[in-house]
């Protein structure tokens, strides 16, 4: 990770947007990709040098709506085997629970489950395997990417000078999205399921 770093430091300002960019579409089509890593490192470098906060997250945001409706149309083309098949380890649980979250509160599950671990890889080959409309589904994964990599830049360019710190905000901002998303999803099950024995 440290070579990665250090390469990204020795980018003019326009390549490092466009490497920003790269990283957060490839993040949706090799989820281990660490997306959040390079953005925020990237995000954070560019703050030092002067560059423009509002630069960096339209890069990252619209590489990542890009990265996410490539997988949208694949999942659409292939359907539900090839979903499936892509993501064979530990991935029939987490569609399942898409599925299941899918169906009772609609695109509302799309936008809440890209920030959960595990899944939010799933959500846009999931979408297209669903046939769901582009635009429903790009604006799903456009107002979750927007919110985490807004963020994420914002933290990047408000933090101090180091870069342990801006790293560990990070981590624990990903595990409290998490946490909030899965509450929400929680609650809405519950609820979904009260209703539907009233």
């Amino acid at each position: 990770m440290a070579g990665l770093f250090d390469w990204l430091m020795s980018l003019p300002p326009a390549a490092l947007y466009a490497v920003l960019a790269l990283a957060a579409a490839l993040e949706n089509v090799f989820p281990p990709l660490p997306a959040d890593s390079v953005v925020a490192f990237g995000s954070f470098y560019a703050a030092r040098t002067h560059g423009s906060a509002l630069v960096s997250f339209l890069a990252t945001w619209a590489g990542n709506i890009v990265g996410a409706m490539f997988m949208y149309a694949m999942g659409r083309r292939y359907g539900a085997a090839w979903l499936a098949k892509r993501f064979s380890k530990g991935g029939a649980d987490a569609q399942a629970r898409l599925d299941a979250m899918y169906l009772r509160h609609g695109v509302w599950a799309l936008v809440v489950s890209r920030f959960l671990p595990g899944i939010r890889a799933l959500v846009p080959p999931f979408a297209g395997a669903l046939r769901l409309s582009p635009l429903r589904a790009g604006a799903a994964i456009a107002a979750a990417s927007g919110v985490w990599y807004g963020f994420v830049t914002w933290m990047a360019f408000r933090v101090g000078s180091s870069w342990d710190e801006l790293s560990a905000r990070i981590a624990s901002a990903g595990k409290t999205a998490a946490i909030a998303a899965g509450v929400i999803a929680v609650v809405a099950v519950t609820v979904w399921r009260v209703r539907r024995r009233a």
